[in-house]
């Protein structure tokens, strides 16, 4: 059996992974706080027939040796959590952070999940949660008469109650800060979960120990380049032609093979 056929198979799944990727970049393009990807590759094992440095004689050795590659693989597929774009949206329960962290909320499971999405609402009762109903934490309440809410880039939450008198903190805003945020799993939904890789998560003020501030009446934008992804859908898509050429190539040596006489 041809090496190539095998090999160049390899190299038509690499490029069909890194399609799915990009085409889940362009299909998020709009989502709020959405982080791009990147599929990675690495080489697989390679068939040696001659060690380099392999001795050929007296006082002689190979100086390249003779080893052929048998496809490729993908090794990880990176996130990109450089900041997106801000959009101004004036509500006041609209947040970004400008800088590292991550927005804490409670699943209905009792997990702590993080997210970047800043989109808040409100409750029947006056508590704070995302759109999906899950709460912020720590968790916050609006009283039902609060005529206006002030939230201060440090995270501190305030709400008018009398238009004359002075505004009255409810409640704080914390924010989770990772060692390594490629680390976090995505679980849908905007929200990431910890894992061993990502570590334990770092609960800080905003605007201390690195971690960005907060910002009142917008929202952080994905970070996907619309232009970007289409070089890359692009390149992936004449690399998945290439390889299928190779798959071609293969096959027509082994029909030139088995019409020998």
């Amino acid at each position: 059996m041809i090496k190539s056929l095998n090999t160049a198979a390899t190299g038509m799944q690499a490029q069909q992974t890194n399609l799915d990727v990009i085409s889940n970049n362009l299909a998020n393009v709009n989502t709020n706080g959405f982080k791009r990807s990147r599929a990675e590759f690495e080489d697989l094992m390679y068939h040696t027939i001659k060690e380099p440095g392999a001795m050929t004689g007296d006082n002689a050795v190979s100086p390249n040796g003779v080893q052929t590659g048998l496809g490729v693989r993908t090794s990880a597929i990176q996130k990109d959590f450089e900041d997106g774009s801000a959009i101004i949206t004036k509500g006041a329960l609209d947040l970004q952070i400008e800088g590292s962290g991550f927005f804490q909320v409670q699943t209905p499971d009792g997990q702590t999940a993080f997210t970047r999405d800043g989109a808040f609402k409100k409750d029947p009762t006056g508590k704070l949660t995302d759109r999906n109903g899950n709460a912020l934490q720590p968790e916050i309440t609006i009283p039902p008469n609060a005529r206006g809410i002030e939230i201060s880039p440090s995270g501190a939450v305030s709400v008018i109650q009398e238009l004359s008198g002075p505004p009255q903190q409810v409640g704080q805003i914390d924010i989770a800060t990772f060692i390594n945020p490629t680390g976090l799993k995505a679980v849908g939904k905007n929200l990431f979960v910890t894992t061993p890789a990502s570590g334990v998560a770092n609960t800080v003020r905003p605007g201390l120990s690195g971690s960005g501030y907060i910002s009142q009446g917008q929202l952080e934008t994905s970070n996907v380049n619309i232009v970007d992804e289409m070089v890359n859908m692009i390149t992936a898509q004449r690399a998945y032609e290439t390889n299928s050429k190779a798959v071609q190539a293969a096959d027509q040596m082994l029909q030139a093979v088995n019409s020998l006489r």
